[in-house]
């Protein structure tokens, strides 16, 4: 989504910098989340890993990208509204 967002508002071969230091950051915040793979899209998590001025630059992609991915890749786009129906997980446990 970030690089579709990005091709479309900054052109040429994305990601900019501006955008591969967003997508870094949500990659980082995905891979720490507390609930692991089973966990619903972000918007209807309980638990807001990221900052305030970061979650509002990817409401902005999310806004653009969000309608366009189900042309751009439909597999991901079916995937994620699935993702957006599940119930907020119970935190992972660490396995002993």
């Amino acid at each position: 989504m970030i690089r579709d967002y990005c091709h479309a508002h900054h052109g040429g071969e994305p990601p900019c910098p501006a955008c591969r230091e967003l997508e870094d950051y949500a990659r980082e915040r995905l891979s720490r989340c507390p609930f692991g793979d089973g966990k619903t899209t972000c918007a209807r998590c309980a638990v807001h890993c990221y900052l305030p001025e970061r979650r509002a630059e990817i409401r902005v992609v999310m806004r653009y990208a969000g309608p366009r991915m189900l042309l751009r890749h439909p597999a991901m786009a079916v995937r994620h509204l699935i993702d957006g129906r599940r119930k907020t997980p119970l935190k992972k446990t660490k396995e002993p």
